[in-house]
């Protein structure tokens, strides 16, 4: 996917990486491109999806997440590095709302949406939240960030519920949460307080990966 159409927890991982690993995702990212151009089939697709969609039928009870990740690393031994850490921290943060809640939950239908930045010529997309409704009709859409490096910190975590709230999604921002899945840590748009600069702060850092791939563009002309 092209640093101009992006998803957005892939950007915020560009943003906030060291200086060697953020070129090493632009690099991956135009030899992608490049091959795509070319019709060369990239395979394997995304490497989380699989985790994601367990994580949420855990969350329903209709599997239980333990079973379902070595029945992924059986099926495919690239996965088992990160596979176990992504479900530890997801049921460490999981288990833990279910210490004050015992309502049931059921999956709803998951917002997504784009983010136009026109003076960039760029989209970040934003989609695949774990959406669920409660008993009582409480709302919960949480936003997945699966990287082991960076860590989310908080000034990541507040750019993504900012992108997340600006893509007008028609859903309530006290209902949302961006989760580091291997660290079981979430944050909310309450609890990390934005204070206006958060518009500015990601066009200025989008425009600088941009600027940054487009220099590395032309090593491979």
């Amino acid at each position: 996917m092209s640093i101009y159409q992006i998803n957005l927890r892939k950007l915020i991982r560009i943003f906030f990486a060291p200086e060697s690993l953020r070129v090493s995702i632009l690099r991956t990212d135009i030899r992608n491109e490049i091959a795509q151009a070319e019709g060369v089939e990239s395979g394997g697709g995304d490497f989380y999806v699989p985790f994601w969609r367990d994580a949420k039928d855990h969350t329903t009870g209709s599997i239980d997440l333990r079973d379902a990740t070595d029945s992924r690393i059986q099926l495919n031994e690239r996965r088992s590095n990160l596979y176990p850490r992504l479900r530890d921290g997801f049921l460490l943060w999981w288990n833990e709302r279910r210490r004050w809640t015992n309502e049931p939950f059921e999956q709803i239908q998951s917002p997504k949406g784009l983010l136009s930045f026109n003076e960039l010529n760029a989209t970040v997309k934003i989609e695949n939240f774990l959406s669920l409704q409660g008993t009582d009709n409480d709302l919960h859409y949480v936003y997945p960030y699966f990287s082991p490096n960076p860590e989310l910190s908080l000034e990541a975590a507040k750019l993504t519920l900012w992108a997340i709230s600006a893509a007008n999604l028609n859903i309530p921002d006290e209902s949302v949460r961006v989760l580091d899945v291997i660290r079981g840590n979430s944050f909310s748009i309450e609890g990390v307080g934005f204070d206006g600069s958060e518009a500015s702060d990601f066009t200025h850092r989008y425009r600088t990966a941009i600027n940054q791939w487009e220099s590395l563009w032309t090593d491979y002309e």
